[in-house]
């Protein structure tokens, strides 16, 4: 089975990052090598649905969840489209296939008090990752940005004068976030650490390591899981976490659902809604105190 084409079509003409276009593969691969070895076919043409549903049978019963199946499902169906539209083969066996039901797993925010005391307690060392670290945090907070979004930063995509930072988003869309004077603040203290590195090796980049290198991914993880595993007892202190803690903060604050998403760097609202079940508190009592036959 030849995927370069599918995959080109990903990177080149959607705009998937590397990240994602790896994961499409690893799912279409994990496919053909299970039907490869329980069926013997030598072409995807040659399957129909019964097999692709003992592929899912096959991983229930390793104990996946329905969300990693609904995935996996949705890679292979969008590699058959492909191959429908580039008439490699005349029907899409999933065309007909209903996503499997998920449960509702709700990411549990950061209070206000737990950023805070990240924020503004001394967990800093007074050296480059200090700065740097603090800068993370703020940053973060402060935008909402991806994981990916921030590892990804120029050195230029900060304008201290429109208190802005441009962020390259998913397929490539560029938006504007507007930054805190907290926030631009450590970044001023951040660059004078940064300046004082010895070798700056990937000079483009905005967050650096020690080495002069770019960071990566698992080091904003640690980073960030570091300094809030020691201000909350909650099981996820990821960079996740404190992308749903931002827009949970914002709507909290009175900020509306549609500046949120855009914040967000969301395609559509039905993306931004997850965020208003961890503000339902917040709205229930907008709506005790606000609606003319509420008993206040």
């Amino acid at each position: 089975m030849n995927l370069s084409e599918f995959l080109d079509y990903l990177s080149l003409e959607r705009g998937y990052s590397g990240h994602t276009v790896l994961a499409y593969q690893r799912d279409i691969l994990s496919f053909w090598n299970f039907v490869q070895d329980t069926e013997g076919v030598n072409a995807l043409a040659d399957l129909h649905y019964v097999q692709i549903r003992c592929w899912i049978v096959h991983l229930v019963e390793q104990g996946r969840t329905n969300r990693t199946i609904n995935r996996k499902i949705a890679s292979l169906k969008a590699y058959y489209t492909f191959l429908v539209r580039t008439r490699q083969i005349e029907q899409n066996p999933l065309a007909g296939h209903k996503r499997l039901k998920e449960d509702k797993n709700l990411v549990v925010p950061f209070s206000e008090g737990e950023v805070l005391e990240v924020l503004y307690t001394d967990h800093y060392t007074d050296d480059f990752i200090g700065a740097r670290n603090r800068f993370m945090v703020e940053l973060f907070y402060a935008t909402g940005m991806r994981r990916a979004e921030l590892v990804a930063l120029r050195l230029g995509a900060i304008d201290e004068n429109k208190k802005t930072v441009k962020v390259l988003g998913k397929r490539n869309k560029e938006r504007i976030i507007p930054l805190l004077d907290s926030c631009l603040l450590a970044y001023r203290n951040y660059l004078k650490s940064r300046n004082t590195l010895p070798d700056i090796v990937d000079a483009e980049h905005l967050f650096l390591r020690e080495s002069g290198n770019k960071i990566y991914p698992m080091l904003v993880y640690r980073v960030i899981n570091s300094y809030f595993s020691k201000a909350s007892s909650k099981l996820k202190t990821s960079p996740h976490v404190l992308r749903h803690t931002f827009a949970t903060h914002l709507l909290n604050h009175g900020a509306d659902l549609n500046s949120v998403k855009e914040l967000l760097g969301h395609a559509s609202l039905a993306a931004t809604q997850v965020y208003v079940h961890n503000s339902i508190g917040k709205i229930k009592n907008t709506y005790a105190n606000s609606h003319p036959r509420s008993k206040k």
